[in-house]
């Protein structure tokens, strides 16, 4: 079951349009909202820097940074369908455009920005390699590259041993991210790609008190097993089922561990 998004130039309409609404969903969530503005604080702006926010979706972290008025921002992505939704969402930010794009060949010349940010982005890339040599390619002297990804491969929605839920989010993993264990590697990437870490950090999300987006994860993941043969119609329904009386029961668990780092391009 290969990544949706590695490949979201051909797929189906419908697809992307739910794939765009889960984003959205996620973004609206409070503590992904934390996460965000906890990795985003640490970087420095100067008056009227250039922002490339690369893999931007529907555009909320594009339009979080473009909240900072002093800041010009530029969303690129694959898929136009997500651009028509990120232009729809972004409508009145003047400081804020979008443009269709491959991460790994930038539309863009040497030097253009000042930072670059991919958020979620690195691990359905293949090639992350290219990618990153591209943002070092448009970032100038000592400008600023922004990481944020999840550690796919901890996922989980698992409240014991054999739980059958626990399926669902390994073939939604398996679904919808290209390289589940990028974070593991991302220092060793930036490094080689020519950038000297600055920060990097650890955070966790769990799907205790609001298991929302966790619960699209089991969606996805009994979606992709139905497809796949694996299992039929009704136990897919029945997963999907379970999931959200541990919902309304209050033992709902997931979590999934994600990593930010932020690096500086090294001169010369």
């Amino acid at each position: 079951m290969p990544d949706v998004y590695a490949a979201i130039t051909e797929a189906e309409p419908a697809v992307v349009e739910r794939l765009a609404d889960v984003l959205e969903l996620r973004a609206n969530d409070p503590q992904q909202r934390a996460l965000r503005l906890a990795y985003l604080s640490q970087l420095t702006f100067a008056e009227g820097a250039r922002v490339l926010d690369i893999g931007c979706g529907t555009g909320p972290i594009s339009r979080a940074l473009a909240e900072n008025r002093r800041l010009r921002v530029v969303g690129l992505d694959p898929s136009s369908t997500m651009l028509e939704r990120a232009r729809a969402l972004s409508a009145g930010f003047a400081n804020l455009d979008f443009q269709l794009g491959d991460a790994r060949t930038l539309p863009f010349g040497p030097c253009e920005f000042d930072v670059v940010v991919y958020h979620t982005t690195l691990c359905h890339i293949p090639g992350p390699e290219t990618a990153l040599a591209e943002a070092h390619r448009v970032l100038r002297a000592n400008g600023q590259l922004a990481i944020f990804d999840a550690d796919y491969s901890t996922t989980s929605v698992a409240t014991g041993p054999g739980d059958p839920l626990q399926g669902c989010a390994e073939a939604a993993v398996g679904a919808i991210v290209h390289d589940p264990h990028i974070v593991r590697r991302l220092a060793s990437l930036v490094r080689t790609a020519g950038f000297d870490i600055r920060h990097f950090r650890s955070h966790a999300y769990d799907g205790v008190l609001d298991p929302t987006y966790l619960l699209t994860i089991v969606d996805r993941g009994a979606d992709a097993l139905e497809r796949a043969g694996r299992i039929g119609g009704e136990l897919a329904a029945a997963l999907r089922a379970e999931a959200r009386r541990r919902a309304q029961a209050g033992e709902f668990f997931g979590h999934i561990a994600y990593a930010s780092l932020i690096g500086v391009r090294r001169s010369g």
